[in-house]
């Protein structure tokens, strides 16, 4: 459970970090206060995790998932580049996201 927990946790940081580039520096207030609320609850579920997850694997698994996840966001919806050096570097971290689930004690 805790792997679905860290799971959450990331697609939250992936939905916080999206939501982020709408705030415009924490001057407009709705989209201020979703950023901090979905923040938050992407920290809950990380938090959840820890039960069972130890905190660097899961603290790397939650920032790269978070990472990767705005990344492919921002190539499919904002016209971020798509280099391939970038697409190969993503790759690489998702790689690295799976390994540590797949090396990870529970």
């Amino acid at each position: 459970m805790a792997w679905i927990y860290l799971l959450i946790a990331g697609l939250f940081e992936i939905i916080t970090t999206t939501v982020f580039r709408y705030t415009d520096g924490m001057t407009r207030l709705w989209p201020t206060v979703a950023f901090f609320a979905l923040g938050l609850i992407s920290f809950y579920f990380l938090n959840k995790s820890l039960a069972g997850i130890p905190l660097g694997t899961a603290y790397a698994v939650w920032t790269g998932i978070g990472a990767a996840g705005t990344a492919l966001i921002g190539i499919a919806f904002y016209s971020e580049p798509t280099t391939t050096a970038r697409l190969v570097l993503l790759t690489v971290l998702i790689g690295s996201i799976m390994g540590l689930k797949l090396v990870s004690a529970e």
